[in-house]
């Protein structure tokens, strides 16, 4: 189809048909697209609380193969997740309907607005997308939003606001985030992920060159001085650069004198250019996250949002949904679950658990993609020895076969190989069996990974 610069060329586009519309980002852009006046129906395989919302707020949404909305839509939007196959793309196609990819036409609604800011980098992106939200929101500036979890503050995922303010997360993996028009950024970290797609770690720095080399000269770029990746990125770009960091000091933004109460929730005194900013609390688990909270300081500062907000906001953030969230007790013992699926990411699980009072620990861990367990098979098994009890369950493909020859079992047996006890369990039952049998009171209990793995610690807690 002939490409879409800007809104007003979307405008010829009366009724918008969206396949898939129940995933996280689908679901947000259905809701903007309904605030700005068009029709907008949708499919999706299964019912959840996403569409359920979607249908309560005039978006009808079908389950099953009836096509009917599709005959007098002018456009259909469609995931990556869609198969050619698929009965609503193919029929769309046969009635020269024009279709269009959902990160296509999501970088048409990010050129829609004068100020898009877009939260990436390899871990962190939805709790720091989250902060800077509710920074944005306490400050009443009335920001759109579009977030990769359920955030409790807006009651689902997203958010529909009447300002020129989009905040979204900028997710590089397929290069997606190079179709989206920011005019500022954070980037969080550069980590070898996706090596899938990216097969090298070069070619994933390669991705993100590209990316802040997109930007415009009066936005602000916040990079993470702690990693030597991003701050490669300066001379790649004419925007406004900044800084913020734990470890390095020469950082514009830099956290010092951190301390952590018995929940793992830091407080720290905010240097700004080595003037005293402010002291801050938060009401989330880590050290990752005093780095997470730092972008969003260093991010919502340039944009003149005050102290005050920007102090109350992130003290009134209790996390996004699956990221450390508690979920309940079982025995005697907090359960947990958390997104984690990199062994970055489960370090830094690890880290804000241990700041933590309990007896002993227990994960349960669902790998995710074949390639990812491959890849960093070692890395995994070392993280997860971290753990007092280790229970690994299967991966999780998403998009993949198993061309890989790995399994969830040679990973048990890589943290045996360590010293440490692991049991491969496959069956979700047997492992809420097993942990009822044998968890203690004041033990603390995380299931982790990008899966199924959360319907666990729901029958753990039942």
């Amino acid at each position: 189809m002939k490409e879409i610069l800007d809104i007003n060329e979307l405008k010829h586009y009366k009724h918008i048909h969206m396949i898939g519309i129940g995933g996280i980002s689908m679901s947000g852009i259905a809701e903007i697209l309904k605030n700005w006046g068009f029709t907008v129906t949708g499919y999706d395989a299964t019912p959840s609380e996403i569409t359920e919302k979607l249908i309560s707020h005039g978006i009808p949404v079908t389950y099953d193969n009836d096509l009917s909305n599709l005959h007098t839509a002018d456009i259909v939007v469609y995931t990556a997740a869609i198969k050619p196959d698929n009965p609503w793309l193919v029929e769309s196609r046969n009635m020269n309907i024009p279709t269009i990819e959902r990160k296509d036409f999501l970088g048409i609604i990010t050129n829609s607005y004068i100020n898009t800011i877009g939260i990436s980098g390899t871990h962190g992106k939805t709790t720091t997308t989250s902060m800077v939200s509710l920074c944005f929101l306490e400050e009443g500036l009335d920001p759109t939003i579009q977030v990769g979890a359920i955030l409790k503050q807006l009651d689902g995922n997203y958010r529909v606001g009447n300002s020129n303010n989009l905040i979204i997360e900028s997710c590089e993996y397929a290069e997606s985030f190079l179709k989206f028009h920011l005019k500022s950024a954070i980037i969080l970290n550069i980590d070898n992920d996706h090596l899938d797609y990216f097969k090298t770690f070069e070619n994933i720095k390669k991705a993100f060159i590209k990316y802040v080399e997109k930007l415009p000269a009066n936005g602000f770029l916040v990079l993470n001085a702690d990693d030597k990746s991003c701050l490669e990125l300066i001379s790649h770009t004419k925007s406004n650069c900044i800084t913020y960091g734990i470890e390095n000091k020469e950082a514009d933004y830099i956290a010092q004198n951190i301390t952590f109460d018995k929940n793992g929730f830091a407080t720290f005194d905010v240097y700004k250019k080595n003037d005293f900013y402010g002291t801050i609390s938060l009401s989330v688990a880590g050290i990752h996250n005093v780095s997470n909270a730092l972008s969003c300081i260093a991010l919502c500062d340039s944009y003149n949002i005050s102290y005050v907000s920007i102090k109350k906001a992130l003290l009134n953030f209790t996390g996004a949904n699956r990221r450390l969230e508690y979920i309940g007790t079982c025995n005697g013992a907090s359960v947990y679950d958390d997104y984690g699926h990199h062994p970055t990411e489960i370090e830094a699980t690890t880290n804000a658990i241990n700041k933590k009072d309990f007896n002993e620990s227990w994960v349960i861990f669902q790998p995710h993609t074949y390639s990812r367990t491959k890849n960093h098979l070692n890395d995994f098994a070392k993280v997860l020895s971290r753990f007092d009890n280790i229970i690994v369950t299967d991966i999780y493909a998403a998009r993949e076969i198993n061309t890989f020859g790995i399994s969830s079992e040679d990973l048990a047996n890589k943290i045996i190989e360590l010293g440490k006890k692991a049991i491969y369990i496959p069956d979700f039952k047997k492992i809420s069996e097993y942990i009822k049998a044998n968890v203690h009171e004041n033990d603390i209990v995380l299931t982790l990974g990008a899966g199924t793995v959360v319907n666990i610690s729901k029958m753990l807690v039942e």
